[in-house]
């Protein structure tokens, strides 16, 4: 009997696995240019860190957490969002005392039960950064900035920034008594969610994607059109240091976000190229986070990318490595001294294959090319006894005679 994977828990093929660490290392150049440093923190934390951070109305503490009780009869989850755990490790070992400003990145799995769908899975991955210690925007515009260069870099120009202000504990109270008495005129055109969370979180219904809750919204009162003066203030701000970096972006008023924690400026990379899961990366401001999960008053800004759907921005593209070399042997004494030659190379720094399976030359080629090798290399008895051998280019055929020493054979296919 064979066993299969779990629906959603999908694996990272060598296919694959070339494109992922092109993403990663992209994003790791991009953030040490801006200051930030990686963390690395549990996939599982106490349900109660997620339940304070993310807030028990949103979809995620309802509907879509992982949640289990260990035999200690604690209640545990497997992390939903990175946020949540990089500001509890970020109070726990009270990292705010030895930096008034830290910035910091991951990289890793988050799990959500929710239905599997193309650049959505139930174990996912995100790279995400925050950076916690400033309320100023041009902390604000500086977090823009770098997610925008990163995207620039990996060579995508198609996610177009968005940004919106939620406001803050001042001026958005008086703003969600006009939203909901603007919802509670379309009431019966709302989805079962919307009506339940009308009460709760009526921000919500605005980022609804049901057709009758799109329609039942337009013409919804926008956050921005109440802001109180020191939001406005700070809007205004961050919308100028982007232009004077020139980095594109568009107001969009309907952008809400699903955690409880947001304030003032919010945004989203969005794209057309992936259907309905158009947000590719999103994030904003959380000045309160901090405080409400124990530490002191910290304001923060972060943001997250999803890493399957910019995988699939760049699957059309190969970032698979191939070997330099590849050495075919004829014979004991051939095998032997492709050995050595083979780990001098490997030491030096390149990509070096030989034969493993006692195939004929010809075999031996064929996997040369199978592999996309760069160069190749028949070794026999008469390259051993005369210590030499013809170097071949397999792209264009192109072949030369040399020494069997490393230094001598690392050069060439440098150089080449």
């Amino acid at each position: 009997m064979s066993i299969n994977g779990v629906k959603g828990f999908n694996e990272i093929l060598p296919a694959d696995s070339a494109l992922w660490q092109f993403i990663e290392d992209t994003a790791r150049r991009v953030f040490a240019r801006y200051g930030f440093s990686e963390i690395r923190v549990p996939i599982v934390e106490k349900t109660e860190l997620f339940c304070r951070s993310i807030g028990d109305t949103t979809d995620i503490v309802e509907k879509e957490m992982y949640t289990f009780s260990d035999k200690g009869g604690t209640s545990l989850t497997l992390r939903p969002e990175g946020t949540a755990g990089v500001m509890r490790a970020l109070i726990e070992h009270k990292l705010y005392a030895r930096d008034s400003i830290n910035k910091l990145y991951y990289m890793g799995p988050m799990f959500r039960h929710e239905r599997p769908q193309k650049g959505r899975y139930r174990q996912f991955h995100q790279i995400g950064a925050e950076a916690v210690g400033s309320a100023e925007p041009v902390m604000d515009a500086q977090v823009l900035l770098m997610v925008s260069r990163l995207f620039r870099e990996l060579g995508l120009d198609e996610p177009r920034l968005q940004i919106n202000s939620l406001g803050c504990p001042d001026c958005r109270p008086a703003y969600r008594e006009v939203l909901v008495a603007f919802l509670n005129e379309r009431e019966a055109a709302l989805c079962d969610d919307c009506r339940r969370r009308k009460s709760t979180n009526p921000l919500r219904a605005l980022d609804c994607k049901v057709p009758g809750c799109v329609e039942a919204t337009e013409g919804a009162p926008a956050m921005v059109e109440h802001l109180c003066s020191a939001c406005d203030e700070h809007f205004g701000a961050v919308q100028g240091y982007l232009t004077a970096a020139d980095v594109p972006f568009s107001l969009n008023p309907r952008m809400v976000r699903g955690l409880d924690y947001y304030t003032r400026t919010t945004f989203e990379l969005v794209t057309g190229l992936l259907g309905a899961q158009s947000a590719v990366a999103a994030g904003g401001r959380y000045d309160g986070l901090v405080a409400q999960l124990g530490g002191p008053s910290a304001p923060g800004i972060g943001f997250a990318l999803g890493v399957e759907r910019v995988a699939l921005l760049l699957g059309d593209r190969s970032f698979a490595r191939t070997p330099d070399l590849f050495i075919a042997v004829m014979g004991e004494a051939a095998r032997s001294r492709a050995f050595s030659l083979m780990a001098a190379l490997q030491d030096q720094g390149l990509w070096v294959e030989t034969d493993c399976e006692g195939k004929s030359l010809k075999g031996q080629m064929r996997r040369a090319d199978k592999l996309g090798s760069r160069y190749s290399m028949v070794l026999g008895e008469n390259e051993v006894v005369s210590g030499a051998a013809t170097l071949k280019r397999m792209i264009d055929g192109q072949e030369q005679s040399l020494r069997l020493d490393s230094e001598t054979l690392e050069n060439l296919i440098r150089q080449g």
